[in-house]
C-alpha cells in the first residue's frame, strides 16, 4: 500500500513537535506500507524506514510557525496544496492521511484522484479559531464548521485522539464504524537524521549526561510548555506551601521560552523560593526525559482544556506517583486509583503533593502502569492502527 501523509506543521521543530505525525507514520510503515510524508519546510528530518520526507520551501524570512491558526500557516498551506497536487499526479497513492486542516483540500481532491482518505483530527478547527483568538467572525467560524462537518462525512476513516473529541465526532457522523479513537500514547525514541552525523556536534548544555539532579534532595518535576493553561502559577504557589512541610524537596520546571521562565522565576522569588525552584528553559526531548526519570513526583497542573496531554501516558508508565488537576483533560484517562487528582488550586495541589509522598503512592503507581499496559501501550496502539487499515481495506472509494 502506498500512503501519502500530509502534516501542516513544522515537522520536528522545537516549537511544537508533532509526535502524533511521527508515530502514525512509523507504525504505518511497520505495518507494511510505503509512506511519503509532505510537510512544512521548517523542522528537522527524522529517520523512518520506508518513509520519505518531502518539504515545501522554508520561507525563513517570514519567521517561525507558531501553534494554532495564523496568517503564516495560511500562506504555507497554499504551497502545501500545490505540492499535494503535484505528488498526486506523479504517484498513485492508495491512501491519503491528512492531519488537521490538510483535510480541507484533500476532501476536494479525493474525487479526482480516487484515494481513500483518513482525517486525523486532533481538535475541532472552528473551535481553534476562537480558542487562539484568530477571529471572532461568526460567519467565518460558521463556514469552517460546515466545511469540517463535510470533511467528517466524506472521509473514509477518522482518527480522534481523546474521548472528548471522540464524543464530539460521534455526535456528528452516522457511520461510527469509520471512526477510530487512537490516543497519542506511545513514546518510542525519535531518531533525528542529524544525530547520525559526527560532523554536527551536540550543544554540551543540552547533553543528557548533564541532566543530573542533586541527590541531596527529592525532586518534583514538571516538563512541558509554560503556556497559561498549564497552571504553572498554581504549581509554584502549591510548592511554596508544600516545601514548608517537606524542606527535603525541590521543584524543577522543564520547558518554556526565556520570557516565560523569567515570569515564573519572578513568581517563585516572590514566594521566597529562589533556592528551591529551578528552571531549565527549552531543552531537547531526551534531556527532558532524563530529568523526569530522576523525579520522585511528577505533576500535571493544567487548569483548563479538554484534550488529554501527551505526557500523561508517559507519566502513567513512568513508575512514579503523579499529581494532576481534576479537569476533563486529565479525567478522560486518569482517576483516583492511578493518580493524586486535585482541584486546580494551590491549596489542593499542595495537599496532593503531600499525599504523593505517603503510603498510597506505590499502590497508585502500580495501578497506573497496569492501566497503561491494558489500554495505551505500544501493543494496543499497533492493534488500533491495524484495525484502521483493515477497515480501509474493506471499503471502496
Amino acid at each position: 500500500m502506498k500512503v501519502l501523509v500530509i502534516s501542516p506543521e513544522p515537522f520536528f521543530s522545537p516549537r511544537g513537535t508533532p509526535f502524533s505525525v511521527y508515530y502514525r507514520t512509523l507504525i504505518t510503515t511497520q505495518l507494511g506500507s510505503d509512506v511519503d510524508l509532505l510537510t512544512y519546510g521548517e523542522g528537522r528530518d527524522v529517520t523512518i524506514p520506508n518513509a520519505t520526507i518531502f518539504r515545501i520551501p522554508r520561507f525563513s524570512l517570514l519567521g517561525s510557525v507558531k501553534v494554532g491558526p495564523s496568517m503564516l500557516k495560511l500562506f504555507l498551506d497554499f504551497f502545501l496544496i500545490l505540492y499535494t497536487v503535484k505528488m498526486l499526479i506523479k504517484e498513485n497513492y492508495d491512501v491519503v492521511h491528512a492531519h488537521e486542516e490538510a483535510i480541507f483540500y484533500c476532501r476536494f481532491l479525493q474525487p479526482f484522484f480516487k484515494f481513500k482518505l483518513i482525517y486525523d483530527m486532533h481538535s475541532s478547527l472552528p473551535q481553534q479559531l476562537t480558542n487562539f483568538q484568530f477571529t471572532s467572525s461568526k460567519i467565518l467560524i460558521g463556514l469552517f464548521k460546515k466545511l469540517e462537518d463535510s470533511c467528517l462525512k466524506k472521509a473514509d476513516a477518522i482518527i480522534t485522539i481523546c474521548p472528548d473529541l471522540s464524543d464530539y465526532v460521534n455526535g456528528l457522523i452516522e457511520n461510527k464504524e469509520k471512526h477510530f479513537l487512537i490516543e497519542n500514547s506511545i513514546f518510542d525514541p525519535v531518531q533525528l537524521v542529524e544525530n547520525l552525523s559526527p560532523s554536527l556536534p551536540d550543544d554540551p548544555s543540552q547533553s543528557v549526561d548533564n541532566a543530573e539532579l542533586s541527590n541531596d534532595y527529592s525532586w518534583i518535576v514538571y516538563a512541558g510548555t509554560l503556556e497559561p493553561y498549564q497552571g504553572i502559577d498554581i504549581l509554584i504557589r502549591a510548592f511554596a506551601v508544600f516545601v514548608q512541610e517537606r524542606p527535603d524537596y525541590r521543584l524543577l520546571i522543564v520547558g518554556g521560552t526565556s520570557a516565560q521562565v523569567q515570569k515564573y522565576s519572578a513568581l517563585a522569588d516572590k514566594f521566597g523560593m529562589k533556592e528551591d525552584c529551578f528552571f531549565t528553559g527549552q531543552v531537547k526531548q531526551p534531556l527532558a526525559k532524563k530529568y523526569c526519570c530522576q523525579a520522585s513526583i511528577l505533576v500535571s497542573p493544567r487548569n483548563s482544556g479538554t484534550n488529554t496531554p501527551l505526557k500523561v501516558y508517559e507519566q502513567l508508565q513512568s513508575g512514579l506517583p503523579l499529581v494532576a488537576t481534576r479537569i476533563y483533560s486529565h479525567t478522560q484517562v486518569l482517576d483516583d486509583s492511578v493518580a493524586f487528582l486535585v482541584e486546580p488550586t494551590p491549596e489542593a495541589m499542595a495537599e496532593g503533593l503531600l499525599a504523593a509522598t505517603g503510603a498510597q503512592a506505590p499502590v497508585k503507581v502500580k495501578n497506573a502502569q497496569q492501566l497503561y499496559e491494558n489500554r495505551y501501550s505500544r501493543v494496543r496502539y499497533i492493534e488500533k492502527m491495524k484495525n484502521l487499515f483493515s477497515f480501509l481495506g474493506r471499503q471502496t472509494v
